[in-house]
């Protein structure tokens, strides 16, 4: 088994690090760059930086506090939101990020996710999917969880990986800051209509519910914002837990 990912997520808006419900309701809970380096002296494994309103706004992502928070970091740091194409890719990776995603522009130009993994590499490339439950299929949203796009999450997942993506970044929309758990049936099915490595995303309000969605999924890492946002429990406290219920972690 490969060992799993922890990774903290840090949504932002107008400069600071927020967390809502179902994609609404924001609080500020706190400074981008500072958060991050906490994170990591905690032992998390990456630090995944979303600009939420970056793509709403039609604006690319705020890439000074990307440089802030990439100087000081030793782990990979992702960077999404407000991606539109190859050059702000680029522009996001000189900034100092590892890795970035990309959702709407993906949605809108799929071609894009060929051209930056070829341009920087797979391993650059994730795709951020936010799924909702709509009928008897998950549908893709876009621009924040704000506009429906008609295109079933499985069958995008599918495609982005053969695109060129290097990672899926899967969001349950449902789930998201309600923290009665990771979305189990959404998580099993992306994660097992594709070979690239998935990072669960919403709902996590427990370690052990962190615990559920590795030992039921094939997902490889879980990212997660309140439980460490509130001090409800460290990431060391999160590798522990899951070491001791047989999950290998890094």
């Amino acid at each position: 088994m490969l060992a799993k990912r922890i990774i903290p997520c840090l949504d932002m808006k107008n400069g600071r690090v927020v967390k809502g419900i179902n994609f609404k309701g924001l609080r500020d809970v706190g400074d981008p760059p500072q958060l991050a380096m906490e994170y990591e002296r905690q032992g998390a494994d990456e630090i995944t930086f979303l600009d939420i309103s970056a793509s709403l706004e039609a604006r690319q992502t705020m890439l000074d506090i990307v440089s802030e928070t990439a100087k000081n970091l030793t782990i990979p740091l992702a960077v999404g939101g407000g991606i539109k194409n190859a050059q702000d890719m680029r522009d996001a990776l000189n900034s100092g990020a590892d890795k970035v995603s990309v959702n709407s522009a993906a949605v809108k130009s799929p071609e894009i996710i060929t051209e930056c993994a070829k341009d920087f590499g797979k391993q650059c490339v994730i795709v951020a999917i936010d799924g909702k439950r709509v009928d008897d299929h998950w549908e893709v949203f876009t621009h924040g969880g704000t506009r429906p796009t008609g295109i079933d999450a499985v069958k995008w997942a599918q495609k982005v990986q053969d695109l060129g993506a290097g990672e899926i970044l899967l969001t349950s929309m449902d789930a998201d800051g309600v923290k009665t758990g990771y979305d189990i049936p959404l998580t099993a099915a992306v994660a097992d209509a594709v070979d690239i490595p998935v990072i669960a995303s919403g709902g996590c309000g427990c370690k052990e519910h962190i615990a559920d969605v590795f030992l039921q999924t094939r997902a490889s890492a879980a990212l997660a914002a309140s439980i460490f946002h509130y001090n409800e429990c460290t990431v060391s406290e999160v590798k522990e837990f899951l070491k001791d219920r047989g999950i290998v972690v890094r």
